[in-house]
């Protein structure tokens, strides 16, 4: 099963934390994860600051088409300790 964001809140420099369908939430740093095209625009972090969880995809996107595969986020997430 394809895991989907239902919540994203920006913590602070490129770490969001999300919460997902199943329950599961916590954190994830992007910054390690900017590279390409579509992710180079992100290290300013005003645009970084623009995503939004896609209505459909229930994934974290940018204006700029940029988008993160749900299941690479589920994986990454660092739950509270």
């Amino acid at each position: 099963m394809i895991p989907r964001v239902e919540h994203a809140e920006y913590v602070g420099g490129y770490t969001v934390h999300l919460r997902f369908a199943d329950g599961v939430e916590g954190n994830v740093d992007l910054a390690e994860e900017l590279h390409g095209e579509l992710f180079e625009p992100l290290k300013n972090l005003a645009v970084f600051r623009q995503f939004v969880v896609h209505p459909e995809f229930r994934t974290l996107c940018w204006p700029n088409g940029a988008d993160v595969a749900p299941e690479f986020l589920y994986e990454r997430v660092q739950l509270p300790v």
